[in-house]
């Protein structure tokens, strides 16, 4: 005999199609105060409720986040269940019939590689990894088909938006883009004393929902909007003639990062950017970069670059330097603030391309100064989180962009791109 739970959640007008639909596939755009977190969670908690012995995950951008926005929500809409066991520890509830509800942080992802999961809420996509879904989640929903809700308020153009703008028209999606004139939640009185405390960049992000707006902190917003304004983040085919610079963050899996460059007279242009999955070190990074078709001149690198491998007990320059590629370090005693102050002037004279850049758009365009609430003020150094290698990559460029030589050199084995007039160094 099946018990009747009475649920004490009753759904806002705005997110009862949400929970009727039978999609697979769920994107939420929706303004802040709104409730889609709660909506997602108890979407969530019906599941489980209906599926015995099915595993659910929501993710936010780091475990700390989703311990202060989802746990005490999680926890309020589930003590009213029989036999549940709340695990704080783990941030998980476990129901009766065995399926379970588990809180983890969008900075540790391979923590959920090998999980067979029913369902998965990503809160807050667009501050989230970009290839946390397609390399990480989407595996784990194979063997039960399991579904995805994507929710959260616009943080610029980034892969929540490429999201959102692929699916907005498909019959095989649910899709939404509700701001506070679509929902009726957040009082009018409100909306006006909103309009008075925040600038209208904040406004319109928040409560409007604009993908245009810029990201508040971002360290690089003001150099992002001026470059798509001039046309500079496009598609740009290399030059075939022209050397490709390569310049390295050196981690460990998604913390190894390169960026591929050329200079032609005064202007750069970032033709590719390479990022690392998993456990990825110097040797894949190394083949990455010989795989790819253009003609090297320096490959360059931060001052760890001397540390020593874990696996061989050799110092990566000279473990590098036996699979072909061959570092000039960098000086290691500029300061992050001056990097970050050299990024922005190099800004200005850098075209990107916008496809196979895209990983480094997203985090450069999330790479952003802590809010420190004591003081009230920005803090000097920028979080460090996922954006973290792709914005020191920039600022490693920014300081050696001098030394990208501007030789000339032609290769008549090799045909000519038809190059775009966009540019009279072309």
């Amino acid at each position: 005999m099946t018990k009747k739970i009475t649920c004490p959640y009753v759904p806002r007008k705005w997110a009862i199609p949400f929970h009727d639909t039978d999609k697979r596939w769920m994107v939420l755009v929706v303004h802040r105060r709104a409730g889609k977190t709660t909506a997602a969670l108890n979407f969530l908690i019906r599941s489980a409720l209906t599926k015995r012995g099915t595993y659910y995950a929501y993710i936010a951008p780091t475990y700390k986040m989703a311990k202060n926005v989802a746990w005490g929500i999680l926890k309020d809409y589930t003590k009213f269940i029989p036999n549940i066991i709340c695990r704080e520890s783990e941030l998980s509830v476990t129901f009766s019939g065995g399926s379970k509800i588990t809180l983890y942080g969008a900075e540790t992802p391979d923590s959920l590689r090998g999980m067979g999961l029913s369902g998965v809420v990503f809160d807050e996509y667009g501050m989230q990894p970009s290839n946390i879904f397609t390399e990480v989640i989407r595996p784990t929903l194979l063997e039960n088909e399991g579904y995805a809700i994507w929710i959260g308020t616009p943080q610029g153009k980034n892969e929540f938006y490429r999201l959102f703008e692929a699916h907005k028209n498909d019959d095989d999606w649910f899709t939404r883009h509700l701001t506070i004139d679509d929902t009726g939640v957040i009082d009018k009185e409100e909306i006006e004393k909103s309009k008075k405390d925040m600038s209208r960049e904040e406004f319109m992000q928040e409560l409007y929902c604009s993908f245009d707006s810029a990201v508040k902190g971002a360290v690089y917003a003001e150099e992002i909007n001026r470059a798509r304004k001039e046309g500079r983040i496009a598609i740009i085919p290399f030059r075939r003639d022209q050397k490709v610079y390569t310049v390295w963050d050196i981690g460990v899996g998604p913390a190894m990062a390169i960026g591929f460059y050329q200079r032609v007279g005064g202007i750069i242009y970032m033709i590719d950017y390479w990022n690392g999955a998993e456990s990825d070190g110097i040797d894949q990074a190394v083949l990455a970069v010989k795989r790819k078709e253009y003609i090297y001149g320096k490959h360059f690198a931060p001052h760890d670059i001397n540390t020593r491998e874990a696996s061989n007990g050799k110092a990566r320059i000279d473990y590098a330097k036996d699979l072909g590629v061959d570092f000039s370090v960098i000086d290691p005693k500029t300061k992050i603030d001056d990097g970050i102050q050299a990024g922005k002037f190099m800004f200005d004279k850098l075209w990107i391309d916008e496809e196979k850049c895209s990983l480094w758009l997203d985090a450069i365009s999330q790479y952003k100064r802590e809010w420190d609430e004591k003081r009230n003020i920005f803090k000097e150094v920028p979080y460090h989180n996922w954006t973290s290698h792709a914005a020191d990559v920039h600022r490693y460029a920014a300081l050696v962009e001098k030394k990208m030589e501007n030789d000339f050199t032609y290769y008549e084995d090799m045909p000519q791109q038809e190059i775009p007039n966009y540019d009279p160094y072309w």
